[in-house]
């Protein structure tokens, strides 16, 4: 499932979820990548 975070105010970053930490931040993996971020939430 492709998810989006955001790494500051200016940087989202879209991959495939990987998991939740203890935090609240979500982690997502790129092309081999991991990042870590605040899940940006879904509006209508």
């Amino acid at each position: 499932m492709l998810r989006t975070i955001a790494l500051g105010s200016a940087v989202l970053i879209q991959g495939v979820y990987v998991k939740t930490l203890s935090d609240g931040r979500m982690t997502v993996r790129v092309d081999g990548a991991h990042y870590s971020g605040t899940p940006v939430t879904q509006t209508a």
